[in-house]
């Protein structure tokens, strides 16, 4: 039976499978070629990836308690795939946080355990420079144990173009007021091709690629991510994927690779410019695979993100090659304000739980992969520092107590695209 299950594979996926395995570098036509892969094959790239997954990284899943704070939702780039982004002079819904709104969101968030907080925001025509730097001290002065994971290569042009600085220095001035790590979004596609059509006034593959080494040069370490699941082709992630691989083997600066799902109900690429409603399920864990075995062993952190794909199609991504659940997030907006489901906070309990199922070993780590505690036992799990916990008594046949916590579904207003 099995060797009819193995004859089931074409000689060509078989093939790079193989070399993956073995440890060789395949191609972007490799990856192009499994991006496309069905059937049995699809089923090969799944266990090879786990496979190799498993030789990387063992059996520990990884996550960091985190929270996110979008400091402002007033953007003018005009990504056709935002549903985040509000005009300035929208009353109703534009936000633009204060210092003193910052630091309370970070106060809850150590307080539930965090050792980091991701800070970025829209394209603010009204901001400079000095709005980041003047965030990252006001945090700093306050909470100087803090990691700052804040500021994507999109805000980062903008900064650095406001400030009369080289890159470089602008990058350092930065670090030196507390930025800790970057986040590698404003990605896309690394394909101007694409980028073009996804958003013609963000900066092009060559700027970011730019940024991203100048961080990385400086010591400045950073996330890498892809959108995928739009109006991309298997050539375009190909690509992409080789982009990254090719910064990783010249500054070894990428911490993790984040696919990152398109979600289309909200936003204008969709629901206007009739790309594909996002990825399917095998394409969702085909990509997953194909990144262990393309970028091994140069990253060797592929990422879950849960808001994306919920947590049991996270879970099968953890059987596919990955080995990170994300963060925690605590809040999260971008995806929300594009129709995702999939809630915007995972305590590390509910996280413990489901790579427990999967018989796998919860570790909670750093932003920079640093080992904060890892949790063999469940019988040694701290309380949780959740907030809205309420004790429930249930009574019938052997009553018993248990903790319920008190969930509040987002709900967005009703009315379309504006």
């Amino acid at each position: 039976m099995l060797d009819q299950l193995s004859a089931a594979i074409t000689p060509e996926v078989r093939a790079c499978l193989e070399g993956a395995l073995e440890g060789k570098e395949l191609t972007k036509e490799d990856a192009e070629r499994l991006l496309g892969a069905t059937g049995m094959d699809f089923h090969a790239l799944i266990a090879a990836a786990d496979l190799a997954r498993k030789r990387d990284c063992g059996d520990d899943v990884t996550y960091v308690v985190c929270r996110n704070i979008n400091f402002t939702n007033v953007c003018y780039v005009g990504c056709s795939f935002c549903g985040f982004a509000r005009h300035k002079d929208d009353k109703d819904e534009a936000f633009d946080r204060s210092h003193e709104e910052i630091l309370l969101k970070c106060k809850d968030a150590i307080e539930r355990g965090a050792t980091e907080v991701c800070i970025q925001g829209g394209i603010h025509p009204n901001k400079d420079h000095d709005t980041y730097h003047d965030i990252l001290t006001a945090i700093k002065a306050v909470y100087p144990d803090l990691h700052i994971h804040a500021y994507s290569p999109e805000e980062t042009d903008f900064g650095h173009k406001k400030s009369g600085m080289k890159l470089p220095e602008y990058l350092k001035w930065l670090v030196d007021a507390g930025l800790g790590t970057m986040p590698g979004t404003a990605a896309e596609i690394l394909d101007d091709e694409i980028r073009d059509i996804l958003s013609p006034n963000k900066l092009k593959t060559d700027r970011w690629v730019e940024i991203i080494k100048a961080a990385h040069g400086i010591g400045l370490r950073s996330t890498s991510t892809l959108m995928y699941g739009h109006i991309e082709k298997p050539r375009h992630i190909a690509g992409h994927l080789d982009i990254l691989r090719e910064i990783q083997k010249e500054t070894g600066g990428f911490t993790e690779f984040v696919p990152l799902g398109f979600i289309h109900e909200r936003n204008l690429l969709y629901n206007l410019m009739g790309s594909r409603p996002g990825p399917t399920v095998e394409e969702d864990l085909r990509i997953i695979a194909v990144s262990r075995l393309f970028l091994r062993p140069h990253i060797k952190n592929i990422q879950v993100s849960w808001v994306k794909m919920g947590h049991k199609l996270g879970q099968m991504a953890l059987c596919s090659g990955a080995n990170d659940f994300g963060g925690t997030l605590m809040e999260e907006s971008i995806s929300r304000e594009s129709g995702s489901e999939h809630g915007e906070n995972t305590p590390p309990e509910e996280f413990r739980r489901l790579i427990r199922e999967l018989g796998r070993v919860p570790v909670e780590r750093t932003t920079l992969y640093k080992t904060v505690a890892r949790f063999e036992d469940p019988e040694l799990d701290p309380p949780s520092l959740e907030p809205n916990q309420k004790e429930v008594d249930i009574s019938g046949p052997g009553r018993w107590r248990k903790k319920l916590e008190a969930v509040q579904p987002a709900v967005m207003p009703v009315g379309g695209l504006q």
